[in-house]
């Protein structure tokens, strides 16, 4: 990339957006652009045409999709499906016809099988079934991951895919009816905390393990890939270190001060019993995550409270 070039991030407000654009700007790359969802429907395919016809971004960063937890995917699936493939469909096709440079397309680690092999490698894409709770979404981003490699294959652009695992920061989605699991501990713990509350109420059973990144690491990561990596295999992009719900739980509860009691509501889902990315391909590319987890959580929480009045809630 050149410091010049004019860069779209399509979800430019959103907790990975909004990060990126962050990132961007720190590295010196100030012409960057983007529109609300009231601007610009990316689901609209002539609405998509006509901004590309006009701005002509010389990079794409396709970071927009509709996304929630268990709750949310279980609800509306088809929406899941349906408003991200158009998503995709669209910024991607018209990044090839208007001869977009370069294009970074942002999955996540859902994509891979229920019981893939653990740590994930990349090639473990499409080897098994997904998990139930949030296949619709999965399969949506598995479309996209595709058509990048598709159009790479037969045209020759460069456009490249990354996969993110469970992100968390600054713009996060609090609301309870839709937000993962690190915000929605965050929001519970803090109003428990505040309204003298007993005890929290957290689904499943604490057992599952995840792995959780900090949201501008993964900024940082893929301005990395734009600016290092040409290739056609999507790249895994986390930590590498995993840690039961339950444990971070208590990590949550201990940085927001909260002194009441944990309920675990094991008739709840847990989703896929271990999540863990092979980070190999990133970190001999030569990039590595430079936040710990609790260093992670203080500043999200640092950040809620700062921003309640605005944040998702």
């Amino acid at each position: 990339m050149d410091k010049k070039d004019k860069i779209y991030v399509a979800g430019h407000r959103g907790l990975v957006g909004s990060a990126i654009v962050r990132s961007l700007k720190a590295k010196g790359y100030d012409y960057i652009i983007g529109r609300t969802h009231r601007e610009l429907d990316l689901t609209n395919q002539a609405a998509v045409n006509e901004f590309f016809e006009k701005e002509r971004p010389d990079v794409v960063v396709l970071a927009a999709a509709k996304v929630g937890g268990i709750n949310a995917n279980n609800t509306a699936p088809a929406e899941f499906a349906y408003e991200n493939m158009q998503i995709q469909c669209n910024v991607i096709k018209c990044a090839h016809d208007y001869k977009v440079k370069k294009l970074l397309f942002l999955g996540s680690t859902c994509i891979y099988p229920r019981m893939a092999p653990q740590p994930i490698p990349e090639e473990a894409l499409l080897t098994g079934p997904l998990e139930e709770t949030n296949e619709a979404y999965a399969i949506a981003k598995i479309a996209g991951l595709e058509m990048c490699k598709f159009f790479k294959r037969q045209y020759g652009d460069n456009f490249i895919s990354c996969m993110p695992t469970n992100l968390y920061g600054p713009e996060d989605n609090y609301d309870l009816s839709g937000s993962h699991v690190m915000p929605a501990m965050i929001r519970k713990f803090h109003d428990a905390k505040q309204n003298g509350s007993a005890f929290v109420e957290l689904w499943g059973t604490g057992t599952p393990l995840r792995e959780f990144l900090y949201v501008d690491d993964m900024a940082d990561a893929c301005v990395f890939l734009l600016e290092q990596y040409n290739g056609e295999q999507h790249v895994n992009i986390g930590t590498g270190e995993e840690v039961s719900i339950r444990e971070l739980a208590e990590t949550v509860r201990r940085v927001v001060g909260y002194e009441g009691e944990i309920h675990w509501n094991s008739s709840m889902p847990d989703g896929t019993p271990r999540k863990l990315t092979d980070i190999t391909k990133l970190h001999g590319l030569g990039w590595r995550h430079k936040t710990g987890l609790e260093e992670g959580v203080k500043l999200a929480y640092r950040w809620f409270c700062e921003n309640a009045d605005q944040a998702r809630l």
